[in-house]
């Protein structure tokens, strides 16, 4: 019978030591402002409602109290995680790439511009898995794509292997240079103000 997958959350690591986890220095520092405001805003605030609701007597039909408790226990699986990826973190700074031979090779933090095989040209940065972002073309360095242009260089080709079919891509640049990342933002409907600052 086949493992079965939670239907959301990361996917388990696999056993033995834990895997590196490249990341930029912009995205290092995102995850760190989540972790801090999960821990001195967001989690104080859901304990404050928890504690107000627990006193309000039967807690097996409060709702106030379940969905707190709910809450309370997605914040600390939350900041579990984060823990985990900022500990196991490798700092890449695209920027401070040499300017040498293997410079002009695809690494992480590369951005490259290729062509795929109609012709049509594409620029992806290779990031950590927890900065990807598609629509920047920000694309993580454990995906097939990342993998088919590792230590390519402009004018190699190279093929992506992917269900269905291999495609053939031509490397036309590599630069280093720094990836802007989005800072973490305050999620809507956050409990990130105690009581005493709501009014």
């Amino acid at each position: 019978m086949p493992e079965k997958r939670p239907l959301r959350g990361p996917r388990p690591e696999p056993p033995g030591p834990p895997l590196k986890n490249y990341i930029t220095p912009a995205g290092l520092q995102r995850l760190k402002e989540e972790q801090s405001f999960l821990l001195t805003r967001e989690r104080p605030a859901v304990v404050e409602v928890v504690a107000w609701a627990a006193s309000n007597g039967d807690r097996s039909e409060n709702a106030d109290y379940l969905y707190g408790k709910r809450r309370l226990n997605q914040i600390d699986s939350r900041i579990r995680f984060l823990t985990k990826r900022i500990d196991a973190a490798v700092v890449v700074d695209p920027a401070a790439r040499r300017p040498d031979s293997v410079a002009t090779r695809v690494f992480f933090g590369a951005t490259v511009t290729y062509k795929d095989g109609s012709g049509v040209e594409h620029v992806v940065s290779i990031v950590g898995i927890d900065e990807v972002d598609l629509d920047r073309g920000y694309i993580s360095w454990r995906s097939p794509l990342a993998n088919a242009l590792m230590k390519a260089s402009p004018g190699d080709r190279v093929h992506l292997r992917a269900p269905g079919k291999t495609e053939s891509l031509e490397i036309i640049d590599v630069e280093y240079a720094p990836i802007p990342m989005d800072p973490f933002r305050e999620p809507l409907g956050a409990e990130s103000k105690p009581k005493a600052e709501r009014s």
